[in-house]
């Protein structure tokens, strides 16, 4: 059971142990958790009614889980980064991030329980594509993983990818701003629509490869298969994507190569590489 210190030093006046943890980015679902007996303040055992006043120190024990159904793996993973909050690995290309119906392949959730010998929770904080390789960061515990959600949710992430495209881009650097939908009812496919969710994307030619082009492209949102869909959208879709271009016997290349966010506990801007 991992152990968490908070300081109220961002509260004026007292308030209620439920309403501080609510401040502090903790779930209805985690609060539920920790109410009985998971709560220390000024040193003894306290519910969620207790009075916390500015400055008052509060240890919450996060419940320990393991994931259930995904088995632990033997599967070699590269680590980029690790503290004892975070977790961020390098997905090879050709592994699904986590299990789902239908799929048979070794999965990357497979390979990190096998890291933690079973003992573990799989969250992770972005998911890439099966064929996209590189940055997927993993939350160590369910508070965690509710901060750097948030974070996600109100654009403090970077995240920047190389691709190689059909074609050469014009301009070759550029911003695709058009909002993406399923193409219909069920269909992992995506479309560029006008009644789709607003996505933006950055892209900026790196090399020219014959007649195929190396970009980087940076997202400023994180709508499903956006990269995939929006260079479709401009008549540059990627090389080999069999959903969304032309198939031609070869895995496309999509790799997340930074990813960028501000630590959820200390605020220290974390920058990742791949």
């Amino acid at each position: 059971m991992k152990q968490m210190k908070l300081i109220a030093d961002d509260i004026t006046k007292p308030t209620t142990v439920k309403d501080f943890l609510k401040r502090r980015g903790f779930s209805v679902t985690l609060i539920k958790q920790v109410k009985y007996g998971g709560i220390m303040l000024r040193g003894e055992v306290v519910t969620v009614r207790a009075t916390v006043y500015p400055y008052d120190e509060l240890t919450v024990s996060l419940p320990h889980r393991t994931s259930e159904g995904i088995e632990p793996m033997d599967i070699p993973v590269k680590v980029i980064y690790e503290d004892e909050y975070i977790l961020a690995v390098d997905k090879p290309t050709n592994m699904p991030t986590h299990p789902s119906k239908g799929n048979s392949l070794p999965t990357l959730a497979n390979a990190v329980m096998g890291m933690y010998g079973g003992n573990f929770v799989f969250r992770s904080v972005n998911r890439l594509d099966r064929d996209t390789s590189g940055i997927v960061l993993i939350a160590k515990d369910q508070m965690t993983s509710n901060l750097l959600s948030a974070e996600m949710k109100a654009g403090k992430f970077g995240k920047k990818y190389m691709c190689i495209v059909e074609g050469v881009p014009s301009p070759r650097e550029g911003r695709i701003e058009a909002p993406i939908e399923r193409e219909c009812e069920g269909s992992i496919k995506r479309i560029v629509r006008p009644d789709g969710k607003y996505a933006l994307t950055e892209y900026k030619v790196c090399e020219v490869l014959g007649d195929a082009s190396l970009l980087e492209v940076k997202l400023h949102t994180g709508r499903t298969h956006q990269i995939r869909v929006h260079m479709a959208y401009i008549g540059c879709p990627l090389r080999g994507d069999y959903l969304y271009g032309e198939r031609r016997g070869e895995e496309y290349f999509l790799r997340c190569t930074e990813l960028s966010f501000p630590h959820p506990y200390t605020g220290e801007d974390i920058v990742l590489r791949a």
